[in-house]
């Protein structure tokens, strides 16, 4: 099932917490794929296995901030990457949202990038696209 975001009104689903496990580009369209995606219906949470598409997507605007630690613990150091070096280095990686942000046609993502079963560290993800942001949801 697709459910379109409306970037003038609430989000359909909430991503906090939501694991994504895979990257991929394919004919401008940015699909993150998430272990679970939350909804509240009648008052009650459900959780969603699926995608995240976000159509007419500019790659090259597209940027992944990857710091040494989880902020907030002191002094840290960083490094920036295009989005697609950051899908083909961390491919083995999964990364947890811990706050999205909409904006016209931004989304940003913060939260924690897991790798090799090693500590987390702080991710920020900026996307940009001109086209719809789909949930395709897994029932």
């Amino acid at each position: 099932m697709e459910f379109i975001h409306d970037r003038k009104s609430n989000i359909l689903f909430s991503l906090y917490g939501s694991k994504v496990n895979r990257i991929k580009i394919h004919n401008k369209t940015l699909t993150l794929t998430v272990e679970e995606m939350y909804q509240l219906l009648d008052g009650e949470e459900k959780a969603f296995s699926g995608e995240i598409c976000f159509n007419n997507c500019d790659v090259d605007l597209c940027k992944v901030l990857i710091f040494n630690k989880t902020l907030g613990e002191g002094r840290f150091y960083g490094k920036s990457l295009c989005l697609q070096d950051f899908i083909n280095e961390y491919v083995d990686s999964e990364f947890e949202i811990i706050t999205e942000g909409y904006f016209a046609n931004t989304t940003t993502y913060t939260g924690w990038l897991w790798k090799n079963g090693q500590p987390p560290v702080s991710v920020i993800m900026y996307i940009w696209n001109s086209g719809d942001m789909v949930y395709r949801v897994k029932k």
